[in-house]
């Protein structure tokens, strides 16, 4: 239900209002002067202010400041007798909703007030959405204690409340649009546009369309104007997906934005302005592909003011548990079955540990995802992950790789170690988390570790 707060300094008026107003199904609040009308403000949430002009000590205009400075988007109606419309002009162009003259019928001040409730009811909306998506995007939300994604954590810390351009290099799947996210709806820019392109995913001519727009008539089935992405971002944030993908002449184009920040819609002649942050991301070796020709040198460098080089899942093993339950709790409301899932079972936990991931996050997530469905029990088996993510992953070590005449003790022996050796750095060398990865017990543990004389420290 709506909260309506009535200031008027006569005792009848309020209350007539309020009866109006409650019958239309408002809750309402009143108050006969502007001081006390702050106060209930402050306590109460309100989607409306009904207002009079002329009351002593503070006037209708002095409210209407003192609540702009509270929340600027809050509609506020002024009531005002014919003698004060000149006062009414002032308090419109002073951020008012609207103006009502004194005297009025029912149905006018009921038709006031609905537009103006249903106007701030859309406004409310949005910032529920805008802070649902900043704290998705907060970046204490993209999952990893490794040391690696600690330095990424900082790295966003500190870039995120400039509005220097950034290069975010990492395989596919390794989460590139997340951390381009989190540095937006972390930074000053975060209730304007976040606007992402994929410049590989179009054509060279459709790309220039898209990135600056097109005047009406710039080619056949160009039948109006079309804003591009860059004004769309106008204040906000333009992120440039694949950008080792752009073509010779669009990275001309784009270099030239960059710089004199300004473009020419494809068939115009006027510039157009706009203030953006840029985001680029790739998962290329930029610096193989200037020295190739395929990529300007002075291009990337106007790029590459801060770089963000996320590792691939292989690199960064210890994240593979919290990412686990991280997206076990995302998809659990995708279970058919209304047995709640706790976790995986120890042997698709190793698996997930010496799996090389070559899809990174994005495809760990998709196997999870899979597993959620298809589980009965309360943990993920074996028999739950996709055949085809299962052959790879054994398929991993290949017999050809080892030399015909290794001895077979040695090699096991050799295997051993590694595995060991892993599973205690991935642990941080607690004992008791790598024997549970190991699937053995941690005095067997002790005793292999003792037999190929690592240094372990003295975690337990």
């Amino acid at each position: 239900m709506e909260t309506i707060l009535i200031v008027d300094d006569e005792k009848n008026y309020p209350r007539i209002l309020s009866a109006v107003l409650q019958e239309e199904g408002y809750e309402t609040l009143t108050a006969q002067s502007g001081k006390e009308a702050l106060g209930k403000l402050c306590d109460s949430d309100v989607d409306l202010v009904l207002t009079d002009m002329k009351m002593p000590s503070m006037d209708g205009i002095e409210l209407l400041e003192k609540i702009k400075e509270i929340d600027p988007e809050l509609p506020v109606i002024m009531m005002t007798a014919y003698g004060t419309v000149e006062k009414a002009v002032e308090a419109m162009q002073k951020g008012a909703y609207n103006y009502i003259l004194k005297p009025f019928d029912n149905d006018s001040l009921v038709l006031f007030v609905k537009k103006a409730v249903a106007m701030y009811s859309v406004i409310k909306e949005n910032r529920r959405l805008r802070d649902a998506v900043s704290s998705q995007y907060c970046f204490d939300n993209i999952i990893g204690k490794s040391k690696a994604m600690q330095s990424v954590f900082e790295i966003i810390r500190k870039v995120a409340p400039a509005s220097a351009n950034v290069l975010i290099e990492g395989e596919s799947g390794t989460g590139k649009e997340l951390v381009a996210k989190s540095i937006h709806f972390n930074s000053p820019r975060k209730d304007n546009a976040f606007v992402a392109v994929n410049c590989s995913a179009l054509s060279e001519t459709l790309l220039e369309s898209e990135l600056f727009g097109h005047e009406k008539g710039a080619f056949t089935g160009a039948i109006s104007m079309k804003k591009g992405r860059f004004e769309l971002a106008d204040r906000g944030t333009l992120f440039l997906d694949e950008i080792g993908e752009l073509s010779q002449s669009l990275q001309v184009k784009l270099l030239r934005v960059i710089k004199e920040k300004e473009f020419e819609r494809v068939g115009g002649v006027k510039p157009v302005q706009v203030n953006i942050r840029l985001i680029a991301a790739t998962n290329k070796d930029l610096k193989k592909e200037m020295e190739a020709g395929r990529f300007r040198e002075d291009l990337f460098y106007r790029l590459n003011v801060i770089r963000i080089q996320l590792p691939p899942l292989r690199n960064r093993k210890e994240d593979i548990r919290l990412l686990t339950q991280h997206f076990i709790s995302k998809y659990a409301h995708e279970r058919t079955s209304q047995v709640p899932v706790k976790g995986v079972d120890q042997e698709v936990q190793r698996l997930f540990y010496e799996y090389g991931w070559p899809g990174n996050v994005r495809e760990f997530e998709n196997v999870i995802e899979r597993a959620m469905v298809l589980c009965p029990f309360d943990t993920i088996q074996m028999s739950d992950l996709p055949k085809d993510f299962t052959d790879n992953a054994y398929n991993r070590l290949q017999i050809e790789d080892i030399a015909h005449d290794a001895p077979l003790y040695k090699t096991l022996s050799m295997v051993e170690k590694k595995m060991i050796e892993r599973a205690l750095k991935m642990t941080n060398n607690v004992q008791s988390q790598a024997a549970e990865i190991l699937g053995i017990g941690k005095s067997g543990l002790n005793q292999k570790i003792k037999k190929f004389k690592l240094d372990v420290g003295s975690k337990n």
